[in-house]
């Protein structure tokens, strides 16, 4: 059977100068490896940080990279060892306290070191051949950091997502574990400031790519995100210091064209799932008020939460409008229940109260000021004329 013929461009042992070279090389390995800790020392200051013991180990790793180099160029029709086989001597804890920007500066300084010695240890006319196969050497070693590191990510990023998702649906749920400080610890939440959860619809659900930009984009816009992507709903929990409602805003275009809800901003994580159970709840709501804006606060959908059980909206309405008016002097309740009562006609109200129309109108600028709702708003007129409902019923209880 025929045999290939060898490939010109590969040189093997019996080149001339390779034989000679390979063994000056393994001669000058010692050498090589000395020099190259002393340019790790001299021009990598994080290897200079570094705890003596990793030192050592780092050393270890040069030495394996120069023993890997003398080994494949014994042999250039073998496939160079990539970084797995020159870390293999090296423990696991500093494979993870090297960054792929270090391996490559280390790979560099070893590389150069061989290079800038090739002319000395070269033999009379190999020298260009040993400066070819030290070049051919370095790229594989670098292409084979990348993907090695590359891989890394992509499994950490994998690993990353469903921790996320696992913390996201806790909160979701209300779970108060110790375990969920831990976990958004592990994800790089910092707690600084406040939080509150947004909530809106895709128009599909998003696939990787459209998620890792979703990603991108919401680590930019605040100090921490949480993304939690469930079908074709998505959940984000924002936190940080400043105006979390203005960075909710900005994400808008994230979402598709459904409604988006925000939920009221809460001290802390712990409190989260707050936040999270209005904004759910509103979301649910919304489809009852279709002049909502896009995005709409949790608690502007009060009236709407009400209508679909939710207890919590029942609660909110009596405390932010019912009993701060009814504590209030100034008959500013009655004046509210004869101003929603008669057709919201201020007319109407002063006639019924025995009192100068200026006196209703003065009077529910009172209870404006009091609940941050506007009786001569038609929304907002709405939203007190079911605060007064049930905030009636329960004092009736």
């Amino acid at each position: 059977m025929p045999t290939a013929a060898p490939d010109a461009n590969v040189p093997t042992a019996s080149t001339p100068g390779t034989a000679a070279n390979l063994q000056r090389v393994r001669d000058g390995s010692g050498l090589l490896t000395a020099a190259a800790l002393r340019r790790l020392d001299e021009d990598l200051p994080w290897y200079r940080d570094l705890p003596a013991d990793e030192r050592s180990w780092v050393g270890l790793v040069a030495q394996s990279g120069i023993t890997s180099f003398v080994t494949w160029y014994a042999d250039r029709s073998q496939t160079p060892h990539g970084v797995g086989d020159i870390f293999a001597a090296a423990p696991t804890d500093l494979t993870r306290s090297i960054s792929l920007q270090h391996t490559l500066q280390l790979v560099r300084i070893v590389v150069e070191v061989v290079e800038t010695h090739s002319d000395q240890l070269a033999a009379p006319g190999g020298e260009r051949d040993l400066r070819e196969a030290v070049l051919r050497y370095s790229r594989e070693v670098a292409f084979s950091a990348a993907e090695v590191y590359a891989r890394a990510a992509e499994v950490r990023g994998a690993w990353d997502a469903r921790l996320e998702a696992l913390v996201v649906d806790a909160i979701i749920r209300g779970d108060q574990d110790n375990s969920l400080r831990s976990r958004v610890s592990a994800l790089g939440w910092s707690g600084l400031g406040e939080v509150l959860v947004m909530v809106g619809t895709t128009t599909s659900p998003l696939d990787d790519i459209r998620a890792a930009e979703l990603r991108r984009a919401t680590s930019r816009a605040a100090c921490d995100v949480l993304v939690g992507i469930q079908g074709d709903r998505v959940v984000l929990v924002l936190g940080g210091e400043g105006d979390l409602i203005g960075v909710a805003t900005s994400l808008l275009p994230r979402f598709g064209p459904g409604p988006v809800i925000i939920g009221p901003s809460m001290q802390n994580l712990d409190d989260a799932w707050r936040s999270a159970t209005a904004a759910l709840a509103g979301l649910r709501a919304v489809p009852a008020w279709p002049q909502a804006p896009r995005p709409v606060l949790a608690d502007e959908l009060l009236p709407e939460r009400l209508l679909t059980g939710d207890h919590e909206a029942r609660r909110t309405l009596v405390r932010l409008a019912y009993t701060p008016l009814s504590e209030a002097t100034g008959s500013v309740l009655d004046t509210l229940s004869a101003y929603l009562g008669n057709g919201r006609s201020l007319e109407a109200a002063a006639r019924d109260l025995y009192v100068h129309p200026n006196t209703v109108r003065y009077r529910l600028r009172k209870v404006a000021e009091i609940t941050g709702w506007d009786p001569l708003d038609a929304r907002e007129s709405f939203v007190l004329q079911v605060a007064l409902a049930v905030g009636r019923l329960a004092a009736a209880r």
